[in-house]
């Protein structure tokens, strides 16, 4: 007894069958730190390598060298290389991403405004395209080598295929200008802007909240084509992988057994089949939205959206260099964030991973 109680506890006194546990923790901690330290590492390079002189931007081309020289000095571009790096790091991890030229407020406090514009309409595109892409890969699968399969592989490939801010021009002019039969740009009309309190800085949550079913109602009215037409791209791909995923599941010996035993064909695609199929839809969901978010630079210039991309683009048209990297950074902080979520969720659901 005392010598199998003893090969059940470390050195420390601890079980030992918390140590996988506390490995796979650390594992994943040093994994995020690895990943974020090489995301600070490219954004300060491509500071670093961008055709724009960052002291010019701030002392103006006509400054004398006298000015110049002590911008440089003051910006900390005097010192050697791994020293800017590294009061590179310290500023980001304490959330100082400079001043953005092009508004003259602190980049982080452009951030928090612009971001909640970005996470509604990825969120949104993301339903738009889990809701759709899910059953449409099911229904290929299911008729692989029919119509509906040979018709959903077709508007998937489209998805692929078609140049976002191609579809975005025409979806306006189709219905907006055509048909009237949603908004147009923005996120609200005018007359609505800054009616309800911006508690989570997503329209449709905040008008809810404040029980505007008005303002609530234009958003939708607004929101509908822009996550349309950036949910069709997120359609394609779900729909092509959960087809793929599907297919496999359907060779398996259990789905051949449960029909054998006389369940519905029904039970045995959506219950069955997709239930296996729902663990590796997790992380193509989760990557599917984490694109969405970097993504949607087009869809909101074209939308006029003062999301994230709009506001990055901006930047980058101004030579807003502090801006343009924080932006950058918050995108890949924000993959990073996703992924783990993702993981965390896969292995939530799946057991084996454990």
């Amino acid at each position: 007894m005392t010598e199998t109680s003893s090969s059940r506890e470390t050195a420390t006194g601890k079980p030992a069958s918390r140590l996988p546990g506390l490995k796979a923790v650390a594992s994943t901690i040093l994994s995020v730190a690895v990943t974020f330290f090489g995301l600070l590492l490219v954004t300060f390079l491509i500071g670093r390598v961008m055709p724009i002189d960052p002291v010019l931007v701030v002392v103006g081309e006509r400054a004398s060298p006298e000015i110049y020289a002590k911008a440089v000095k003051e910006l900390g571009l005097d010192q050697p290389i791994y020293i800017q790096f590294l009061d590179y790091i310290g500023k980001v991890l304490t959330g100082d991403f400079g001043k953005s030229l092009l508004t003259a407020r602190p980049v982080l406090e452009d951030m928090a405004r612009v971001f909640p514009a970005t996470l509604e309409l990825a969120t949104v595109a993301t339903i738009f395209g889990v809701f759709l892409g899910i059953p449409a890969g099911v229904i290929a699968a299911v008729n692989q080598g029919r119509w509906p399969d040979h018709l959903i592989r077709l508007v998937a490939l489209f998805g692929y295929s078609l140049p976002v801010f191609w579809l975005a021009l025409i979806a306006l002019l189709v219905f907006y200008s055509e048909l009237g039969w949603v908004a147009g740009f923005g996120r609200l009309d005018i007359f609505y802007e800054d009616i309800v309190p911006a508690v989570t800085g997503m329209i449709l949550v905040d008008s809810l909240l404040a029980g505007d079913m008005e303002v609530f109602n234009n958003a939708v009215s607004h929101i509908i084509l822009p996550s349309a037409v950036l949910g069709y791209f997120s359609l394609a791909y779900i729909a092509r992988m959960t087809r793929s995923f599907m297919l496999e599941q359907l060779r398996q010996e259990y789905v051949t057994t449960a029909r054998v035993k006389g369940l519905s064909e029904s039970r045995v695609i959506w219950y069955h089949a997709l239930g296996n199929v729902m663990v590796p839809l997790i992380t193509v969901v989760a990557l599917s939205y984490a694109f969405l978010l970097e993504g949607s630079v087009l869809t909101e210039t074209v939308f006029a959206w003062p999301g994230l991309g709009f506001y990055i683009t901006n930047s980058l048209l101004s030579a807003d260099l502090n801006a343009v990297l924080g932006g950058t950074i918050v995108v890949g902080a924000a993959f990073i964030g996703i992924n783990l979520l993702s993981d965390l969720l896969y292995k939530l659901v799946d057991p084996r991973t454990h």
